[in-house]
């Protein structure tokens, strides 16, 4: 391993580049001594790099070249050579350039030498002006530049008071707040003020200095009492100013919404929020993120008591209610819960946006097993105990260690991501309020009978020594024979294969074949089937076979389940081990053996099979059959194996005592509620898996073998009574619930009709199903059982979003309980959204690589990175060089930031109403430069409206086509996502303003109007029209930022604050609590505006296509449009000045069917209403464009001579594959299409000649 050897100076900023650096390589990351190195190393200075055994060339010395070296071990030394030479610049400059000047400022402040802070703005201006466009000084992610760069400031940012550069703050920030800065340099307080700053040394450095050096003369000591006297008013003063901080101030208050962030000036009264610095010059997703979610929270905004006396007071707009599904508290954040948050999130805004007394209600899940499994191995790894060292009190108490120590992480998370929840009301399935109607709502239903004690068969983990529910069973699908791990097993065990034996008629010679792939079951047989119309076995009625390892003898059963075509048409059964068969075993009334233990060992067999594990014995029973000559063969056989999601054990089918709910009569009330139109799902093609379910339902097992969760409140009876005979765990009969024991005891004595001395009770060790406790959730949350203002405001909701893959395991299960309880359905609606794949339509996979974590969408993560994170996974090692082939593959540069709205933007555009999302990064990124697209639009409008511009309440009435059109395009914007948020189609939504801000304000109307704002001076008439074009602007600005504000937050907010308001003393002072656009305020859609425009948009686009085909990049060209008649010439006369503008041509001429067309022109025609003529004439060299145009004519012809040739051979058809074949006739036709084109214009050409 190689040494990092740095002073432990705090401000040593040449040894925190070498720090910082040192973080990026996590892989390769150094030891670290903060001493000085060995003289034998001849080191010249700190910081050195000792590489390997530290002699000659292993010695790397000084902040640039240990920092290069541990760049390129992290690969953030640039990707290719531009980009090195590029970092290589930035390190140079930060030595030579910004170092001197930064340590001329600060170095005064530390009593050390002259200050030059007019030289330090120069070079920082510099560094201003590079930083304009961009985000990170080289590439789209952090480098060698940036760490170089920021230390080299480091100093002056935090003790200087500078003088504000935006781009240059921006960055820093941006930088600064990196985890790997953070972890070495913690957070940095910009400097507000510029003071003196005592040098920060240690005790003994000072001693040894004071004995080193000289007496100090008079005049030096007087200077020094000075200085200190000066200090210490200094400090006064900020003690002083730390006093009023804590006094209520009533003007002003200073809030510092997060120390990434710029400072926002609120009033007191909290109405009104000024953004006081200017806009940056480029979007940076983590200065716009860092602040705004804290503000919105500290408001209140996310309360649905937020602008009223209390949730009761009625609203005319209505109420809003959705619960979250909740997280696992053991949880991080993975794109699933992303594109849920996102869903829902938009929908809370845009409720919260139309009036609506709002409520999304956060909550966690406790997350039985998984929970369990975390703090087990935690206890392992740390101290070498199982939960069973410790008691079940004890580790209970574990577990709520832990999760008061880690469980908030999900929620930070979800901050991050914007959700706008109202964390006062969060909730955890294990609070007391939620334990309580857990309890209340096991013993109403088992009062009633519908939840009773049965003993059947459960998906059994024997690593958890729990029953399992289906969700938590991965069904791993094998094509044949598989060595599969299985923990408690040093080797792996066989699947996939059909393990043929005989059974032995009894008093015959005759045997029956059969087959199976758990051949140790057989151990547990006790019959054969056959189907009742298989002739091959109609003899065999009433026979017997033998059991080869015991003296047992099974009966042949005919049974309509056998298929007659699989095998040989005869299946052996095992009522307690395999669920088909356990039906049989009922139909059939045959005997019910258990083989296995709760571990996996087996039991109720003979020797020498009695007391081994389940895949030792199966290797040893089909030796034992081969050995008695019974064995006939083994072939590969396709297979689902069912494998514990958190244990990854081979989940066994177990015969088990467990509490179970009668489904029947709910699920039918469940489906019935469907049916008749009272709850709707969405989309409706969910509709049949819902029914089929329902309709075919069957009992819930709701025990679960473990310690944390809830340990349901039933108590089984023993009677000290003669009179009373002993009941049995199954018996129901014995089992009596309770909210206390005492409760338990009077119920059990009243029900055996003894006095309650009587009666001994045992509390069931099992808690129950996880899902029991969310089935209850929509409720429990407000306080039910027990009356509350939520609980009669805000139940039952009003929707529930969530991915359609817990369809029955949750949102089912909250309507059976809802309608059981509370007599209510607990939603009206739910939307079922898609499953998030991988840009291949694969599966999220951590051995396939493709496992991606917003966190690193939204931030940036290197190729490096990602590897780290598949190192830290429990993948074998070949699993974790494939995953990082499929990382390397998708993503060769790592991920670029794209920052929280892009994220949300993008799963929101994906999420059309299908099955599945293939999620491709690279369009997160294209919605980041959409966001800066946003930015710079608001930025040029700034500088257009002005200082003193006041918007106006309503449209004058003056308003230019141009105007119009884009007012009408608007309020089409405005319609499009009022409809598109009602019917859950949200890629509707995001296209509407995706197109509206991009193509129709951006790309038309801004380019359309500049020349209004050019001459806007020049006369009255013209500053009238650009003040009517100024409100239009505002207006379009102000309702796109309020369309967009649901899906993308942050970056609406921080623009709408930078906008003035319409009623500055009235406006709700954030964007998420202003009204969203509503189609009765925005009605100027015109469909004959649109389709005027649309007319113009088609000449526009040809006469660009025209000027991009005689390659006029610059140059202006007259344009002729020949008009079919005189309405056209009168539409292009009216839109002359913005198709002039738009297609950056001299002069726009309309032309009437009648006038002939100039000569020299190139033509197009633009629609059957319009032909464009572009005047060449004197602008280009005719015959040096003719004969270009001749070599491509002959490159052409050419090209198209080859491919026939290849295509004419008379082997083509067969030999080469069809992709290929349809490939070569796609280039044979567009190659034709370009070779009439060039013929075309050749033409055109030589008419000019």
């Amino acid at each position: 391993m190689a040494t990092l050897y740095v002073s432990p100076h705090p401000d040593d900023f040449r040894s925190l580049l070498a720090l910082i650096a040192a973080e990026f390589c996590p892989s390769s990351h150094p030891r670290t001594i903060t001493e000085d190195p060995p003289a034998s190393l001849n080191a010249r200075s700190r910081p050195t790099l000792v590489l390997g055994a530290g002699e000659g060339d292993s010695v790397l010395s000084g902040a640039s070249a240990v920092a290069f070296y541990l760049a390129c071990q992290g690969k953030r030394a640039g990707t290719d050579t531009k980009q090195q030479s590029q970092v290589w610049q930035w390190l140079s400059f930060a030595d030579n350039e910004l170092t001197p000047v930064c340590c001329a400022v600060v170095f005064p402040l530390m009593g050390l030498q002259q200050s030059s802070r007019a030289e330090m703005l120069r070079v920082l201006k510099v560094l201003n002006h590079a930083l304009e466009p961009r985000t990170f000084l080289v590439g789209e992610s952090i480098t060698l530049a940036d760490m170089a760069v920021a230390t080299a400031v480091l100093l002056p940012f935090k003790y200087v008071n500078r003088k504000v550069l935006t781009n240059v703050t921006r960055w820093f920030t941006t930088c600064v707040n990196q985890p790997q800065f953070l972890k070495v340099l913690g957070k940095i307080d910009l400097c507000k003020k510029m003071v003196p700053v005592t040098p920060k040394t240690n005790a003994a450095t000072d001693a040894k200095a004071a004995n080193a050096s000289p007496p100090k003369t008079e005049a030096q000591l007087k200077k020094e009492a000075k200085k200190r006297e000066k200090l210490e008013k200094f400090q006064q003063k900020k003690e002083m100013e730390a006093k009023k901080k804590t006094q209520p101030q009533t003007e002003v208050e200073i809030l510092s919404l997060n120390e990434q962030k710029f400072l926002l000036h609120i009033r007191a009264d909290l109405k009104n929020i000024n953004v006081v610095s200017p806009l940056p010059d480029s979007y940076s997703p983590q200065y716009v993120e860092a602040a705004w979610y804290p503000w919105w929270e500290k408001q209140g905004f996310f309360k649905p008591e937020y602008g009223r006396k209390s949730v009761s007071e009625q609203n005319p707009h209505g109420i809003f209610m959705m619960c979250i599904p909740p997280p696992n508290v053991t949880g991080s954040l993975h794109l699933g819960h992303a594109l849920t948050n996102a869903i829902q999130d938009c929908l809370t805004r845009w409720h919260r946006m139309r009036g609506e007394t709002t409520l999304w209600n956060p909550g966690c899940d406790h997350a039985g097993i998984a929970t369990q499994v975390v703090v087990e191995k935690k206890l392992m790894r740390e101290r070498g105990m199982s939960r069973h060292d410790l008691g079940r009190e004890n580790f209970i108490q574990e577990v709520w260690k832990w999760k008061n120590e880690k469980g908030d992480r999900i929620y930070h998370q979800l901050k991050k991501l914007g959700s706008s929840l109202d964390w006062d009301r969060a909730c955890f399935t294990m609070d007391p309020k939620l334990s309580y109607a857990v309890q209340e709502a096991f013993i109403r239903m088992h009062e009633e009978g519908v939840i009773y004690r049965s003993k059947r068969l459960v998906n059994w983990s024997c690593t958890l020594n729990s029953a399992i529910s289906d969700i938590e069973v991965d069904k791993r699908e094998l094509t044949g024979r598989t060595l599969l791990p299985v923990p408690g097993y040093k080797e792996k065990v066989e699947f996939g294969v059909l393990v043929s034996f005989a059974y032995k008629i009894e008093g015959s010679d005759e045997e029956v074949v059969v087959a199976t792939t758990r051949i140790e079951t057989m151990l547990g047989d006790t019959a054969v089937a056959v189907h009742p119309a298989d002739s091959r076995y109609q003899h065999l009625k009433g026979k017997m076979v033998l059991h080869p390892f015991c003296d047992r003898k099974m009966p042949i059963v005919f049974d309509d389940f056998v298929d007659m075509s699989f095998g040989t048409g005869a299946v052996k059964i095992t009522p307690a081990h395999d669920h088909n068969d356990y039906e049989v075993g009922v139909r059939h009334n045959l005997a019910f053996i258990n083989i296995l233990d709760e571990n996996g060992l087996l039991i109720n067999v003979p020797p020498p099979f009695l007391g081994m594990k389940r895949f030792e014995a199966r290797k040893a029973v089909l030796q034992a059959l081969k050995d008695r000559g019974q064995f006939k063969e083994i072939k590969d056989n396709p297979m689902v194996v069912p494998v514990c999601s958190r244990s990854k054990d081979i989940v066994e089918p177990l015969l088990k005592p467990q509490w179970y709910v009668n489904c029947t009569d709910m699920g039918k009330q469940a489906a019935d509620a469907v049916r008749e139109g009272r709850l709707k799902i969405i989309p409706d093609h969910h509709l049949k898996t819902w029914f089929n379910w329902m309709d075919n339902i069957r009992d819930w097992c709701i025990s679960r073998q473990l310690w944390w969760g809830h340990r349901i409140p039933a108590y089984f009876v023993t009677v000290n009574d003669p009179s009373v005979k002993p009941g049995e765990d199954m018996d129901g009969h014995y089992w009596v619930s309770g909210r206390s024991e005492e409760e338990a005891r009077e119920k059990a004595a009243k029900r055996f009709n003894v006095s309650a001395d009587k009666i001994n009770l045992r509390q069931d060790e099992d808690v129950l199903d996880t899902w029991f406790s969310s089935g209850i959730f929509p409720f429990s949350i407000f306080g039910w059982p027990n009356e509350s203002e939520d609980l009669n405001v805000f139940y039952p909701g009003t929707l529930l979003e969530t991915g359609h893959d817990i369809l029955f395991f949750w949102v089912a299960r909250m309507v059976m309980m809802g309608l059981k309880l509370t007599g209510k359905l607990p939603f009206k609606e739910v939307y079922l959204h898609a499953v998030v794949r991988d840009a291949h339509g694969r599966k999220m996979s951590k051995s396939l690589g493709n496992v991606i974590d917003p966190l690193d969408v939204i931030t940036g993560i290197s190729l490096e990175g990602l590897h780290a994170q598949l190192m830290d996974s429990n993948l074998d090692p070949l699993e974790v060089e494939k995953a990082k082939q499929g990382q390397k593959s998708d993503y060769p540069n790592g991920i670029p930031e794209c920052g929280t709205d892009a994220l949300r933007f993008a799963l929101c555009a994906y999420t059309s109403q299908g099955r599945d999302i293939n999620l491709d990064v690279n369009r997160i990124l294209g919605y980041r430069h959409f966001c800066n697209k946003l930015w710079n639009a608001v930025k040029f409008a700034m500088k257009t409206l002005g200082d003193n511009f006041v918007p106006s309440e309503k449209l004058c009435g003056e308003e230019s086509v141009s105007d119009r059109w884009i007012l009408s395009r608007l309020s089409a914007a405005v319609g499009l996502c009022d409809a598109g948020f009602k019917a859950y189609d949200f890629p509707a939504i995001t296209t509407a303003i995706y197109n509206f801000w991009l193509y129709e304000l951006c790309d038309v109307y801004l380019e359309s109007v500049k020349p209004v704002f050019g001459k806007a001076e020049e006369d009255s008439a013209s500053q009238r029209q650009a003040m009517v074009c100024r409100q239009t602007l505002y207006t379009c600005l102000e309702v796109g930022l309020r369309l967009l504000s649901p899906l993308m937050p942050f970056v609406t907010e921080e623009l709408y604050q930078r906008l003035p308001r319409r009623r500055p003393q009235s406006d709700p002072p954030s964007i998420s609590v202003t009204s969203y656009p509503d189609t009765k305020e925005f009605c100027w859609h015109s469909e004959e505006v649109d389709r005027d425009m649309e007319f113009v948009m088609t000449v526009v686009k040809t006469i660009r296509s025209l000027r991009a085909d005689y390659n006029l990049t610059k140059t202006r060209a007259d344009c002729y449009l020949h008009c079919i008649d005189s309405a056209t010439v009168s539409l292009v006369q009216k839109y002359s000045l913005q198709i002039q503008t738009l297609s950056y041509s001299q002069a726009i001429i309309p032309l009437t069917a009648n006038q002939p067309v100039p000569e020299g022109c190139a033509v197009a025609i633009a629609s059957d209403r319009c032909t464009v003529n572009l005047m060449l004439k004197g602008l280009i060299d005719v015959e040096k464009e003719v004969a270009k145009l001749m070599t491509k004519k002959g490159d052409l012809e050419k090209q198209m001579e080859k491919l026939r040739e290849k295509m004419a051979k008379s082997d083509y058809k067969e030999k080469v594959p069809v992709k290929v074949q349809e490939q070569d006739t796609e280039k044979l036709r567009q190659s034709q299409t370009e070779l009439e084109k060039v013929k075309e214009a050749m033409d055109n050409f030589r008419k000019m000649m």
